[in-house]
């Protein structure tokens, strides 16, 4: 009898123990896949933030190219300092919204975007002396992020140095770039159309 009942607390003990396994192992699979959602907000929320960022960036470049473009330089002085207040105005606001996306970097990842910015600094910071000089370099530069064949020479060392960088940091350093580039292009062209201008005025003067 003793050894009847001892072994039915047995079995109960077996049967609880199951049973709190198995309902821990369900509470497991939720909190899993709870988690999993949230992962799944997070870089939702990443992306957006991203694409926040990246508008932000493209806002700016906006109202600096219609700032700096020849259209203003023809317009009366009335409505030059009219629109002229206007970009000012939206410039301030679009520099109110801060959106940072951090990236988590390892050492070398970190030294990795330190001497990529560096090396687009120091070209950069020449624009002004030799523009033609410093778009093939930027160039190069860029035809080292991209994945298809570049119609111009790969700078091979600022290759090595983006591929050590973080996945976003590698497409920071493109839009960068691309940025950069695209700046130079609308300032040569612009430029460009001074200089003809300028051309053309001689010209009407000489013939009086």
């Amino acid at each position: 009898m003793a050894q009847a009942k001892i072994s039915a607390k047995m079995n109960d003990a077996k049967s609880a123990k199951f049973s709190r396994t198995i309902s821990m192992a369900d509470r497991s699979n939720r909190l899993l896949e709870s988690l999993d959602e949230v992962e799944m907000r997070v870089e939702a929320l990443r992306e957006a933030a991203t694409a926040m960022e990246q508008e932000r960036e493209s806002l700016l470049e906006m109202i600096q190219l219609i700032q700096n473009s020849q259209e203003m330089r023809t317009i009366c002085d009335g409505e030059r300092e009219e629109l002229s207040l206007t970009a000012n105005r939206l410039m301030n606001r679009t520099l109110t919204v801060q959106v940072t996306v951090d990236t988590i970097r390892s050492d070398q990842q970190e030294d990795a975007l330190r001497r990529a910015m560096a090396a687009i600094d120091e070209i950069a910071a020449k624009v002004l002396d030799d523009m033609e000089g410093a778009r093939k370099r930027l160039q190069a530069l860029h035809a080292a992020c991209v994945t298809e064949a570049p119609p111009v020479p790969i700078d091979q060392k600022f290759q090595t140095i983006v591929i050590s960088c973080a996945l976003e940091d590698q497409k920071k350093i493109k839009r960068r770039l691309e940025t950069l580039i695209r700046n130079m292009d609308n300032a040569e062209r612009t430029i460009k159309i001074m200089d003809h201008q300028k051309v053309d005025e001689s010209k009407s003067v000489n013939g009086k």
